[in-house]
This record gives structure tokens, sequence and C-alpha cells, in this order.
């Protein structure tokens, strides 16, 4: 699968919060710019909250507080939704992992 040009779409229900267009691919991490949607005044401070979190390696509060947040938003590849995802976004720019099957919890 080609990534480069590709554009992926994070979702709250049927709301579209933004439009990642990938620029770069360094699988497993994809790079992108981030084009915010009509969802995405409801969904930054969220993940402004999960990227200073992670920024500050607070790790015991990021892992619970991105779970939650996780199951609010799908992400869709032009080929329709992943099943996980770790998505950092930082307008204008975007960057992801992603897995096709759920995780196992070990």
């Amino acid at each position: 699968m080609a990534f480069t040009d590709e554009t992926w779409r994070l979702m709250h229900g049927e709301d579209v919060v933004g439009e990642i267009r990938i620029t770069d691919a360094d699988f497993p991490w994809l790079y992108g710019d981030f084009l915010p949607g009509p969802g995405w005044a409801a969904a930054e401070p969220g993940f402004t909250e999960s990227r200073r979190l992670a920024r500050a390696e607070e790790w015991e509060d990021w892992d619970p507080f991105y779970t939650a947040l996780e199951k609010n938003y799908t992400l869709h590849a032009p080929e329709g939704p992943v099943a996980e995802f770790l998505l950092h976004i930082d307008p204008p720019h975007a960057w992801f992992r992603f897995s096709e099957e759920p995780f196992e919890d070990d």
C-alpha cells in the first residue's frame, strides 16, 4: 500500500474532525498535513492535552487519557476505518501509526 498522497479522515461519529493528507511515510509512522474539519473545535482540547502529556513524558497520565480519547474517534484510511491508531495532531501537522487489527491486551 502506497501511503503518500492519500487522504485519511478523523471522524467523531458522522462528523469529520479533520483530514490528514499524507506527505511522508516512514512505516510504521505516517506524516501529513492536518486540515481541520467541522468537528475540530470540539476535539482540539483533547488532542492538545494528549500532546502536552506526551511531550512532558507523563506516561502514567497519558495512557488512560489517550485510551479514553481514542474511544471517541475513528481514523479512516481511504479503504475504511482502521482498528487501532496512535495519532498526534499539532496543526498544521499530524503523524500517526495504525493497525488494521485490534491490539491484544497482554
